[in-house]
């Protein structure tokens, strides 16, 4: 990767170390590798905080459908805007917050993951909210292992 994209990672890691952004913390897993990072997310009140299996915006194998993420230009399926999409000016820490907005949000209409934009629409309380909730502690369990 270009020694750009390493200056401005270490740039953005440090601001967030300096001055830390609500709902999330991260960091690097190995200080070696500048592209691989750990985030702890913290939901926000009131919600399921759903998983990356439950989330009907986040795929199975755990990919992020939110368009900030999605390469620029335009979008073949005429869903997103280009603006809406991957542009430079995006940190670590605008990454994030969109990803706390979709979770605490999901849009339904556009999901990732199909099975669980179903259940969330039909039964938002009942299967659904259980399996987010075994999830949860599932994850939080890994997290402090």
């Amino acid at each position: 990767m270009s020694e750009q994209s390493v200056l401005l990672l270490r740039k953005q890691l440090a601001e967030l170390n300096k001055n830390p952004v609500e709902g999330f913390s991260a960091g690097l897993i190995d200080d070696n590798d500048i592209y691989k990072w750990e985030v702890l997310l913290i939901g926000p009140q009131d919600t399921l905080l759903a998983s990356s299996i439950l989330s009907s915006t986040v795929a199975k194998n755990g990919d992020v459908c939110i368009s900030i993420l999605h390469e620029p230009g335009e979008d073949k399926f005429g869903y997103e805007k280009p603006e809406e999409r991957w542009l430079p000016i995006h940190t670590v820490e605008t990454i994030m917050i969109s990803v706390i907005s979709m979770l605490a949000d999901p849009n339904s209409d556009s999901p990732a993951n199909v099975d669980a934009a179903k259940e969330w629409r039909e039964d938002p309380n009942g299967e659904f909210k259980r399996k987010v909730a075994r999830c949860v502690r599932k994850s939080q369990e890994m997290a402090f292992e």
